[in-house]
Order: C-alpha cells, then sequence, then structure tokens
C-alpha cells in the first residue's frame, strides 16, 4: 500500500513544492525592476496606441522618456495637457505642443465624380484600391469606404457622399486614419495652418476636368496670386509651403476649381 500510494503521492508533493521553491528563488533573481515613473507616465499618457510620438505605443515612449531623455511634448493626442503631465512628473520644463489634424487632400465627392463600376468585394478601401486603383474615375481621390473613419479612436470622420470628412474640432491628430488611406491623400498638418490644397491629382489638367469637377488642373492663379511665395505649382499639383503661408486667403479665392480651401481657425481650436 505504501508503495503503492503513498510513495507516488509524496514524490509529487515533494516535486511540486520543490518546483514552487524554484520558481519564486528564479523570479526573485530575474526580477525586472520597472522605474515607477515609466508607470505614471504610461498611466498620464491617452493610451491611443497611435505611434505619432514615434515609438510604437505609450508605454514605449513612457520607457523612452524616463531611459533617453525623450522629450515629453511628442504625444500628438494628449497635447498640451498631457505634455505639462509629462513634464510635472520628470520634475523638467513644460514643453510646448503645437496640436495637429488630419485634412483630407481630395474635393471629388459623388457631386464631382463618378464611378467607372460598381465594387462588390470586401467593403474597405484597401481591397478596393487593389481593383485598378479603385472604383472612382479618379485614380487619386477618396476611395470612400470608410477605412480611416473606422480606426478614428475619437470618431472625427463620417463618409459623406462618398467621400471622407474630418471633424477638425474632434480631431486629436493621432494619424491613424492617414496610415490606413491606401492613395495617402490623408495628411497631418498643425492647427496653426487654415489654407489646405483639397487634391492629389497630378494629371494634366484636360485629364483632371475629365474625372473631376473639383480637381486641381495646374492653372498656377494660385501661385502668381500668393505674395509670399508660400504656394507652388509642380507636377500639375498645387502644394503650400505653411512656413511662409500667412493663411491670408488669397490663393483660396484666386482658384478657379474652388480646391483650395480655407478652414476657420475657431472650427479646430483646442
Amino acid at each position: 500500500m505504501f508503495v503503492t500510494y503513498i510513495l507516488p503521492a509524496l514524490t509529487f508533493g515533494g516535486l511540486g513544492l520543490f518546483s514552487g521553491v524554484l520558481l519564486t528563488v528564479c523570479s526573485k533573481v530575474f526580477e525586472v525592476k520597472v522605474d515607477e515613473r515609466v508607470e505614471a507616465l504610461n498611466e498620464a499618457l491617452p493610451q491611443v496606441n497611435c505611434g505619432s510620438c514615434g515609438f510604437s505605443g505609450c508605454s514605449d515612449y513612457a520607457n523612452a522618456i524616463v531611459k533617453n531623455g525623450v522629450p515629453t511634448n511628442l504625444c500628438k493626442p494628449g497635447g498640451k495637457e498631457c505634455a505639462a503631465k509629462l513634464s510635472a512628473l520628470m520634475g523638467i520644463a513644460n514643453m510646448d505642443v503645437v496640436p495637429q489634424v488630419a485634412v483630407v487632400l481630395c474635393s471629388g465627392d459623388c457631386n464631382a465624380t463618378e464611378s467607372k463600376f460598381n465594387f462588390n468585394g470586401i467593403q474597405s478601401c484597401l481591397a478596393a484600391n487593389r481593383f485598378y486603383n479603385g472604383s472612382e474615375v479618379c485614380t487619386h481621390g477618396c476611395l470612400g469606404f470608410g477605412d480611416c473613419a473606422k480606426v478614428c479612436p475619437n470618431n472625427a470622420i463620417s463618409i459623406v457622399d462618398g467621400l471622407a470628412r474630418v471633424n477638425k474640432s474632434e480631431c486629436i491628430g493621432c494619424g491613424l486614419c492617414s496610415k490606413v488611406c491606401p492613395d495617402n491623400i490623408i495628411v497631418l498638418r498643425d492647427i496653426t495652418n487654415h489654407v489646405d490644397v483639397c487634391c492629389s491629382s497630378t494629371d494634366i489638367g484636360k485629364i483632371t476636368r475629365s474625372v473631376c469637377s473639383s480637381g486641381c488642373i495646374g492653372c498656377k492663379k494660385c501661385e502668381k496670386t500668393c505674395e509670399n511665395g508660400a504656394i507652388t505649382v509642380e507636377n500639375n499639383h498645387a502644394s503650400i509651403d505653411y512656413s511662409k503661408c500667412t493663411n491670408c486667403g488669397k490663393c483660396v479665392e484666386a482658384c478657379p476649381m474652388h480646391v483650395i480651401k480655407k478652414c476657420d481657425a475657431a472650427v479646430i481650436a483646442k
């Protein structure tokens, strides 16, 4: 009876006790000590994990601040309030943050352009883009399936008339929408800039006119109107150098296609 029942039980019990002791000792010997500041910084971050700071997530950013002295003002979604908290926790001077907003560089809604076929596959921009650059006749514009809206953590993007539109007062500038857009027509800019060229076409004017009534035709009227040299036309497309732009809006008035738009500063005030 001892050999049959008691000895096996004692053997397994002893092995269990030995394993428990061994695990306890190993956990103490190989324990990785976590700096309490890292945990505090991580809790202060918005946990969007968008990567706009240049790190894979909020915890990695918090770790980089403590171990590598990375600036505390890199979190765009957190903005000034988050930067102030991080600076206070690190005991350093507060660093200013210029919030950013997402801008859709396209004006081609269903009233301005047409579809060349009905796409019945997976209803996503990424899937549609694999079929002849999407179902729209303009291959440079918004595909309209809302991949950007699906990843937005603040519900700041909606699809209206087949075009992604950003509610700038709700946008936190995380950039997740920009990363999922297969045509790269969503970009981030500082909220201090209020003028945008809402078109991404680089086709010649004749072709652009044939596929969209709201596309940049490269006429250079905006370029000639700007007194600061902030807007230039290259490859049939107008682009803005925000370091020179004064938000005067003269290019907006000069654009015959109305693709250069000015956003009221009050709309995106944060």
